[in-house]
């Protein structure tokens, strides 16, 4: 059985600024899962992931938390199609 899942996030809040992808770049990177953080034009972080489904659990969980300085008002999550576009975690500008 295909344990793989991929993610789609919006974030939102203080989430600029803050050093949020940073913070979401780290735990993805130590949970083994590929993909990117990035700001938006709206104020908002989009972070996509694939990985093993427990680890984007566990991303989640850590982005709703974010880093000390953030505050997270409401997190879209969006559950996508298994797919191994990323080769890394990293940040997109």
């Amino acid at each position: 059985m295909n344990d793989n899942s991929s993610i789609s996030l919006i974030v939102k809040g203080k989430v600029q600024g803050v050093s949020f992808r940073w913070f979401t770049v780290r735990a993805g990177r130590e949970l083994g899962l590929n993909g990117y953080a990035k700001n938006r034009a709206d104020g908002t972080v989009e972070v996509q992931a694939v990985g093993r489904k427990v680890d984007c659990d566990s991303l989640i969980d850590q982005v709703k938390q974010g880093p000390a300085m953030s505050q997270v008002d409401d997190v879209k999550i969006s559950w996508l199609d298994y797919t191994e576009k990323f080769i890394d975690f990293e940040i997109r500008y």
